[in-house]
């Protein structure tokens, strides 16, 4: 079977669910980012932190009016998972997978009773980390050497955020 790398991003209230909600959600295929999903989501509850809504940008309430429900917003991406990773192996990709997948996971298994992607995915960070021989310091976005970055800056949006993991896991990729 083949591998289908997914890059993944969430926008969160906060460090952790289900204290804290996932707002958004964004996912495009590694090798084809022009095959995406995208949602934003009501809250499940009113916790948040102020720093991490900075980063979002908006507010609660607007996601609590603009949000799609989590059942189905997991739903749909669950179908979209289906609909390209046909019979394969998906691959969750994300940089600091460890945050990213905690959400997508939790929310699929409340919302959907299971987790596509199983129970773990593929951190960016530690990949380069192994594959560069840097300390875990030297992962940082910021850190990363000229010809892993791009010129515009983190836009702090799911769906913008997971292509660019992409294009960034896909530089890796050639490397190796």
């Amino acid at each position: 079977m083949a591998e289908i790398y997914v890059s993944v991003d969430i926008e969160a209230s906060g460090p952790v669910p289900p204290t804290y909600s996932m707002l958004s959600l964004g996912a495009c295929l590694v090798h084809d980012p022009d095959q995406d999903f995208y949602a934003e989501l009501k809250p499940i509850g009113t916790a948040a932190v102020p720093e991490a809504m900075a980063v979002v940008g908006r507010t609660m309430d607007d996601f609590a009016t603009r949000g799609r429900e989590p059942a189905d917003a997991m739903t749909a991406f669950c179908d979209w998972l289906s609909e390209v990773g046909h019979d394969t192996d998906l691959v969750f990709v994300g940089f600091n997978a460890t945050f990213d997948w905690a959400f997508v996971n939790w929310y699929f298994l409340e919302y959907v009773g299971r987790n596509p992607f199983g129970i773990g995915g593929l951190d960016i960070k530690s990949f380069y980390m192994g594959q560069a021989g840097v300390r875990w310091a030297d992962t940082r976005s910021s850190r990363l050497p000229p010809h892993l970055q791009e010129e515009d800056a983190q836009e702090h949006h799911a769906l913008a955020d997971a292509a660019r993991q992409a294009r960034l896991f896909r530089k890796l990729l050639r490397t190796r």
